[in-house]
Formats: C-alpha cells, sequence, structure tokens
C-alpha cells in the first residue's frame, strides 16, 4: 500500500505536469481568484437546517505534516468558504494539532469541527472516552462527535446523545470508510437515528449510492463524504496524470481541475451534505475549496462523467 507521502506526491504530478491547465504548484494566487467567483454552495443539515459549505477537509494525515503548513491552512481556510474540519481519535495526533492550532490562530468559531471516538481499544468508561476529545482538541464544545467503524456503537451512541443533550456535542453522528460495513451502519443508523452519518463515495467508488445514500435520505440524515480521490494506496491521480481534464467539464459544470471533476461529482449527488478531502497544502487548499463554487453537473452530466471516468485505462 501507498503511504500518504506517495498519495501526495501523485497529486503533485498531474499538476505539475500541467494536465490540470489551470492549475500549478506555483499558481495559488490564481486560484484563490477563482474560488472567489461564482456562488459558495451550501447544503442543510436536514435535523437542524443549518447550512454548511459543501467542501471541508479531512486531517488523517495532520499529525504527520509541517506544522506551519497546516497553520496556513486552517488560517485561510474560512476565507475561501470552507468550515467543516474533520478529524478522529486514531488520525496519529492530528486531534491535538487541529487543537493547538486553532488556539494559536483564534479562529475556532469560524469552523465546524467533528471528531470520531477510537476504532478498537478499551471503551470500558465511554464518559472518559469522550471527554479526551475535549482536552485534545482544546474546546468545550464540539459539533459533531460520531462513532468511528461501528466500534462501541451500541456502547457509546446513549453518551453520545446524553452529551448532545447537555449541549457538548450539537450534533451525533457515526462514519465508516469501507463497503463491508455498510449493511451495519446501516442497521445502525435505524436503531440510533444520528444527525449525520460519514461514508466512503466517489467517481470510482459508487456502492454508497445503492445502500447508505438512499437511507440516509429516507431518514432525514445528514452525509459527509470521505476519501473523494481514492484514498491511500488508491489515489486517482496516477490514473490521470496523463489525461487532461475534459473540455467540457468546464463548459458545463466550472471543473478545471482533477480535484475539482472529483469534488462536483460526489457534492452533486442530492444526498450528500459535504465532503473532506485530505488538506495539508495551501494548492491542494485552494484548488480543492474552488470545488465548492459555480455550477454542478445535472443527472445527465454525472452519467457523462461516469462513463468518461469508466473508459480510462487502469
Amino acid at each position: 500500500m501507498k503511504g500518504i507521502g506517495d498519495k501526495e506526491f501523485s497529486r503533485r504530478q498531474v499538476i505539475q505536469a500541467g494536465v490540470a491547465a489551470s492549475v500549478a504548484m506555483t499558481a495559488g494566487p490564481a486560484l484563490a481568484a477563482a474560488a472567489s467567483q461564482g456562488e459558495l454552495i451550501t447544503r442543510p443539515i436536514p435535523s437542524s437546517g443549518e447550512r454548511l459549505p459543501v467542501v471541508g477537509t479531512g486531517t488523517n494525515a495532520y499529525g504527520d505534516s509541517d506544522r506551519a503548513e497546516l497553520k496556513r491552512v486552517l488560517t485561510e481556510m474560512p476565507k475561501l468558504g470552507g468550515k467543516v474540519i474533520d478529524t478522529a481519535f486514531g488520525y496519529r495526533g492530528s486531534e491535538v494539532m487541529i487543537g493547538g492550532l486553532l488556539a494559536e490562530i483564534g479562529n475556532r468559531d469560524q469552523f465546524f469541527l467533528a471528531t470520531k471516538t477510537p476504532m478498537n481499544g478499551d471503551i470500558s468508561n465511554p464518559k472518559a472516552v469522550l471527554d479526551g476529545a475535549f482536552s485534545r482538541l482544546q474546546v468545550d464544545r464540539i459539533d459533531l462527535m460520531q462513532v468511528h467503524n461501528l466500534y462501541g456503537m451500541d456502547e457509546l451512541m446513549p453518551h453520545i446523545k446524553e452529551y448532545k443533550a447537555a449541549g457538548r456535542f450539537r450534533y451525533v453522528g457515526m462514519s465508516t470508510s469501507m463497503d463491508n460495513q455498510y449493511e451495519g451502519i446501516m442497521a445502525a443508523m435505524r436503531r440510533h437515528r444520528p444527525d449525520f452519518v460519514q461514508v466512503d463515495y466517489s467517481i470510482g467508488n459508487r456502492g454508497a449510492a445503492d445502500s447508505v445514500l438512499p437511507l440516509a435520505q429516507e431518514l432525514g440524515c445528514a452525509v459527509l463524504i470521505n476519501v473523494p480521490f481514492g484514498g491511500r494506496g488508491r489515489s486517482f491521480f496516477p490514473r490521470v496524470a496523463n489525461v487532461p481534464v475534459p473540455e467540457w467539464a468546464a463548459q458545463e459544470f466550472d471543473a478545471r481541475t482533477w480535484a475539482q471533476f472529483f469534488i462536483k461529482y460526489i457534492v452533486s449527488h442530492p444526498a450528500v451534505t459535504a465532503t473532506i478531502p485530505g488538506t495539508t497544502t495551501m494548492a491542494h487548499l485552494e484548488d480543492n475549496q474552488a470545488g465548492a463554487r459555480g455550477r454542478l453537473p445535472n443527472a445527465a452530466q454525472r452519467k457523462k462523467m461516469e462513463e468518461f471516468w469508466d473508459s480510462l485505462p487502469g
């Protein structure tokens, strides 16, 4: 399996090769200008009506990344329209990194902060498990707490709901990034009726559209989408390393880079509230956030995107 460095390098190769003509590693100002054009796309959380921008950031790599660059990312993200930060106890120190940076910057109130419970280990004291997130993130209130990968769902969820009732969590949720957990997470959605569900879905991994996403619509559940670019060891960028973004993508729905192509496919699904691409550099922040503006593909255009993707080698 490729590591995080390999995934990031693959994306840089695509940018540097000129495949995405409007993006280069030195084109940060140009991308920032592009992001300022077009209305910011937001979606409502069904349980409250609160609206969120459709592109946030995932932070699985934050614990291993350059702190100064991450500080720039978290400083500039709200200015480009981004709001959702998704992290987890198991993300190699990412909660601690985020908590420290937001405290330094002083912009915690500009974000929708989501985290997750442990994927394994001792959960015999559920309240201690939950309380740890507040200290690591250096906050008194967390916007969204999610049970991660179904681990301890029935043990933890009652306490998460209790914390929500007390105002410590604003929303409750659950997450998975594994197709083989779809049946389990759908059963948990029916049983616990969360505000949010987080699931893997992308142009190269569409299974959730036949299962989890329709159920979320039925239950009135907000949806966060993880691994929008394929994930570690499965990055989509090597597949398009020598393939130009089709001209019709920019002409029809304002996708000028492969990242924007992938993002707009996801957030154009009517069940999706937001997607959370990993974002550890300013170049990626600007590129990803530009995908939250302008037009989105309609149903016919989504089909066209799928057919184009399926026709590519590999």
